[in-house]
């Protein structure tokens, strides 16, 4: 028996599991507290989408359609074509499942040639797939089909079955910012959904199979939710001894002012913030009682009702366990070998979420900059930073790789801290590890060229970070901590380093002008045609509830329109002081950039983007191109760590003679993965470089500073370490090998 079950809701994600059970497990695994958790969303998504799931699906349709024909029950023409082709999606179903499993390859000759899968609407605009994937890029191509073949049969499920269908989320709506519990109640009066039947029923298989006393449900969005109460109303009515908990994003950011105690009559328990200490006192308190009942008096930060009325209890004195104390993320029990990699094309760091199995980890709690004024920065999830040790970090990836036998490493991090990252690449490199990564950053000036080499070596392969509204004024309104011309440099330095970068772009923020909206667009188009952003994505301004802008709205210009709050509270109704309507921007500035990413249109004007009236722009056309226009600065912080990233090289002898004299040299030749690079020096200072060199490998310990190289060079009686430094033939070395952090 396994005292708690630890549970994901319908829907995350389809390639992955959200991490959240798998930290709360590898925790409770350093207690010695015996749990199970599994993933009820790719649960469900793989009985519906199999030749068994699919042929129900089809049978209930059609009975439907059968018993309803005198109601006047239509289905469009797209749900009618894929009704008929019912044989062909029911043959090819599991094929294409294990395809996008990583278990069918070869499958990908048959879905490329065009008359293996049955088409609907969703291939109706079919993007030149040679053009996007190339010649060699069969594998990606299948699975961008096989994606819209999923997608098509969603549409169909949507249409047909359950409007609530998402494969990322299941009834958001019911969700999104509901300030009052009564939709939702109302909803759960009915009769469980054809989705619910699924849920519900893989719910029970486990609970008959293991005896569990407390049930978590983690939920992090508000498409989980939902689903998080049924599955919680189902465990009361048929297993009323099971206590249970909710926990997770939603919650921590929506119920924190929670009043309606109706929402005890499904969950016993409601957890915020971090869940470690919470979880380990509830078991306490359920899990080693006689009865199951509530012995313990001490609850972190827990709702729960008391005398008929819902109480906020924090009245432990024990403190959170430090991130070096919550143990390794233990993802066992999930069907990590079941997961599906879907691939859409149209932004690459979006084809990072859907593609591919990654191993979740943060490198810090919260957030080091946590100044952001769109951002709930009052909330501990941001507020409190603690970051973990480069080692500890990198120890929990070796423990992930052997668990998993995965290597690729999603950092979820707010922001991931950039000396943190330093640290990590360099462990990285001295362990000789094998990984991929990616993460979130600011882009901040502290990411040198050097940095980005150096992270792109230890297997980072892209970045996401906030450029918000490429506006300086709006910028320091944000209190980003960045202005564009900086944002402009860092992208440049990741970019020339081979490493993606993905933009989050704002519009609508409080105060914007039309102008600035603009304005920002040109930037943005001008980033694009320089290659120095590769992805992005515009999302108009959100005003939070815990955010500076939610907390102070009559500081940046806005009007709430506040509800009473018995339930959820996050996203706030506003009115912008300026009057305008931001909305009508969405489609052009989301048009442009879906061109700008595939390289196209930089010389439409800005106007052919919308249907209306606009500005023109007051950005200079070259201004990014300027902004990147930066001479050499002949200086080193004395502190910066030097680092020798290549191998080790062959040395000649050789004498050079010039006006009659001759000196002894000597030629060193470096090899790395794609060049090989020569440079001679002078044979007192090849011979220090030589020695130098292996002593400031990344593989060493010890690392260097730039201050300690020049105490060296000079011990050995060597002069002009800054002539030397800043050399041709070291200039050659420090462009890809020898890198100052």
């Amino acid at each position: 028996m396994k005292d708690i079950l630890l549970i994901t809701p319908p829907f995350t994600q389809l390639n992955t599991p959200y991490p959240a059970t798998a930290y709360l497990k590898g925790f409770l695994n350093t207690k010695s507290i015996a749990s199970f958790q599994m993933d009820l969303g790719i649960e469900v998504i793989l009985e519906l989408f199999s030749s068994k799931g699919l042929n129900a699906i089809f049978d209930f349709v059609e009975s439907n359609f059968t018993s309803q024909t005198e109601s006047n029950f239509e289905v469009s023409e797209n749900s009618q074509r894929i009704l008929a082709l019912k044989t062909e999606y029911t043959k090819t179903i599991d094929g294409v499942i294990a395809f996008l499993q990583g278990n069918n390859p070869t499958l990908a000759r048959q879905i490329c040639s065009g008359n293996f899968l049955p088409e609907a609407s969703r291939f109706a605009h079919l993007d030149d797939l040679d053009w996007a994937f190339g010649s060699m890029g069969m594998q990606d191509k299948a699975k961008h089909l096989a994606t819209l073949y999923l997608e098509d049969l969603s549409d169909f499920i949507v249409e047909c079955v359950d409007d609530n269908f998402g494969f990322s989320r299941y009834a958001e709506r019911l969700g999104r910012s509901a300030n009052s519990f009564d939709e939702l109640y109302e909803f759960l009066q009915n009769a469980p959904t054809y989705i619910d039947n699924i849920t519900l029923r893989n719910l029970k298989d486990k609970l008959d199979e293991k005896h569990h006393k407390l049930i978590c449900l983690s939920v992090p969005f508000p498409g989980n939710l939902y689903s998080a109460f049924r599955c919680a109303q189902f465990v009361k009515t048929h297993y009323p001894e099971v206590k249970i908990a909710m926990g997770g994003g939603f919650p921590n950011t929506e119920l924190r002012e929670l009043k309606d105690k109706r929402v005890f009559e499904f969950f016993d328990f409601i957890t915020l913030d971090d869940g470690e200490l919470p979880i380990e006192l509830l078991y306490d308190s359920v899990c080693h009682s006689d009865e199951g009942g509530i012995q313990s008096i001490e609850f972190k930060r827990t709702f729960l009702l008391e005398n008929d009325e819902v109480v906020y209890k924090n009245n432990t004195s024990r403190a959170d366990y430090k991130q070096s104390e919550v143990g390794t993320p233990d993802y066992s029990d999930l069907l990590l070998n079941q997961y599906i990699s879907v691939i859409e094309i149209a932004n690459p760091m979006h084809s990072l979420w859907s593609d591919g199995r990654w191993n979740k980890l943060t490198m810090a709690h919260g957030c080091y900059w946590g100044k952001c004024t769109f951002c709930d920065i009052s909330l501990d999830y941001i507020k409190v930073y603690e970051p973990i040790h480069a080692k500890i970090l990198v120890d929990r990836m070796e423990e992930l790789i052997a668990q998993t036998g995965e290597n690729g490493f999603h950092f979820v991090d707010e922001a991931a801290p950039p000396a943190l990252m330093r640290e990590v690449a360099l462990e990285i490199l001295r362990r000789n590890l094998v990984v991929t990564w990616w993460t979130n950053i600011r882009f901040e000036k502290s990411f040198t060229l050097d940095l980005c080499v150096l992270l792109k070596t230890s297997g980072c392969i892209a970045v996401s970070g906030g450029l918000e509204v490429a506006s300086d004024r709006l910028l320091e309104l944000i209190k980003k901590g960045v202005t564009v011309e900086q944002v402009a440099k860092v992208t440049k330095n990741f970019t020339d380093s081979g490493i993606m970068v993905h933009a989050y772009l704002m519009y609508g923020y409080p105060t914007q002008t039309i102008q600035e909206t603009i304005d920002s667009l040109e930037m943005v188009r001008q980033m694009f045609e320089l290659g120095i952003l590769q992805s992005g994505f515009w999302h108009q301004f959100a005003m939070t509830a815990h955010s500076p802008v939610g907390m102070n709205p009559e500081q940046f210009g806005v009007v709430p329109q506040l509800n009473e709050i018995t339930f959820a509270n996050n996203d706030v109704q506003f009115k912008d002081k300026t009057g305008i309507n931001h909305d009508k921007f969405s489609f052009g500035l989301k048009k442009s950039l879906f061109n700008f990413m595939h390289g196209i249109c930089f010389d439409y004007p800005l106007q052919d983007w919308f249907d209306f009236k606009i500005p023109n722009t007051k950005i200079h056309p070259d201004f990014i191109y300027n902004c990147l226009q930066e001479e050499q600065l002949l200086t080193v912080k004395p502190n910066a760590k030097v680092v020798w990233i290549g191998g080790k090289p062959t040395v000649t002898h050789f004498t050079k003679s010039k006006k009659g004299k001759s000196w002894e040299m000597l030629q060193f030749t470096f090899y790395d993965k794609k060049d090989t690079l020569s440079v001679s020096i002078e044979k007192d200072k090849g011979e220090w470089l030589l020695q130098i060199l292996d002593d400031i490998s990344v593989y060493k310990e010890k690392k260097w500073t730039f201050n300690d190289l020049k105490i060296s060079y000079e011990t050995h009686g060597l002069e002009d370490f800054e002539l030397f430094w800043f050399s041709k033939p070291i200039h050659l070395l420090r462009s890809s090998l020898l890198l100052t952090l």
